[in-house]
């Protein structure tokens, strides 16, 4: 997957210096364990008094059914999505827009390729959807400094 690299660097904790960003998504790489990330992000989440309504393990998913659909790839060796909302900022939203809806719940992510875990979102739509996406980052952000 092509990516191009935010001319803005991150000086936040761990290192963490370069956020990777394409028309889709926006990560960070982290330096921990998976587990540690996927602990991070629910924490982050649940800390802006905010609940975590679904937990997708797309990873493992992938994995089982990768030889049912005739594939041998391993893209992911562990990825899970982190589903919420938030009543007043979802409100927000749908008032402006009521097709807004689309892009509900809101999802963060942690994912391991070849040992190297990174977290992130999807990039959201100009426009009101914009302060999710702050949202979103502000989240992820403090899912790769704890």
């Amino acid at each position: 997957m092509f990516r191009i690299l935010t001319a803005a660097a991150c000086t936040v904790g761990l290192g963490v210096s370069i956020a990777q960003a394409d028309s889709h998504a926006v990560t960070y790489p982290y330096g921990g364990s998976f587990e540690d990330a996927t602990f991070n992000i629910e924490t982050a989440i649940v800390d802006r008094g905010l609940v975590v309504d679904w937990v997708s393990h797309v990873g493992e998913m992938l994995n089982r059914t990768a030889e049912v659909v005739g594939s041998d790839v391993v893209i992911f060796d562990q990825a899970d999505i982190f589903m919420f909302c938030s009543a007043s900022l979802s409100r927000k939203m749908m008032e402006a827009d009521p097709y807004n809806i689309a892009h509900c719940p809101y999802g963060v992510f942690a994912f391991e390729r070849e040992g190297n875990v990174e977290v992130g979102y999807r990039v959201m739509p100009e426009g009101p959807m914009k302060e999710v996406e702050a949202l979103l980052d502000a989240i992820a952000r403090e899912a790769v400094e704890f």
